[in-house]
C-alpha cells in the first residue's frame, strides 16, 4: 500500500483496509450511469492515477457499496463495517449519488414526505 495516504480521520485503518480490498481501484460497475465496458466492466480510475481532463490525482473514497447507502449522513456511513463499503472514484461517487437520490425522490410522493429522511 506504498503511496496510500490515508485521510485524517483513518485513525483505525478502515479507508486503508478499503482500498486494499479494491486494489486501489474504483468499484462502481454501472451505478454510475456508465457502462465502462471499455475496462471489463468496472470503473479504471485508480488511487493517485489521474482522471481524465487533466483534474490531477484522484484520491478514492470509502463509501457505501449500494447506491441507497450513499444517500446515508456521513455520521452513519462512517459507522459502517468494511464489507458495507467500497472504493469509489469521486466522478462516480456523485453521479451514484444523484441517481440514488433521484430514484428516491421520485418515490417519495407515493410514500409520503417523511420518506426522504
Amino acid at each position: 500500500m506504498n503511496g496510500r495516504t490515508p485521510p485524517l480521520g483513518d485513525t483505525g485503518g478502515l479507508w486503508q483496509a478499503v482500498l486494499a480490498a479494491a486494489a486501489g481501484r474504483c468499484q462502481c460497475r454501472g451505478t454510475c450511469g456508465k457502462n465502462h465496458s471499455k475496462d471489463g466492466g468496472r470503473c479504471p480510475v485508480s488511487h493517485g492515477g489521474y482522471a481524465r481532463h487533466g483534474t490531477g490525482p484522484v484520491s478514492l473514497l470509502a463509501a457505501p457499496s449500494e447506491p441507497d447507502g450513499l444517500l446515508l449522513p456521513a455520521h452513519r456511513a462512517a459507522a459502517l463495517p468494511k464489507r458495507e463499503l467500497a472504493a469509489w472514484c469521486p466522478a462516480c461517487h456523485d453521479a451514484t449519488r444523484r441517481t440514488a437520490r433521484a430514484a428516491r425522490q421520485a418515490t417519495a410522493p407515493a410514500a409520503g414526505p417523511d420518506a426522504l429522511f
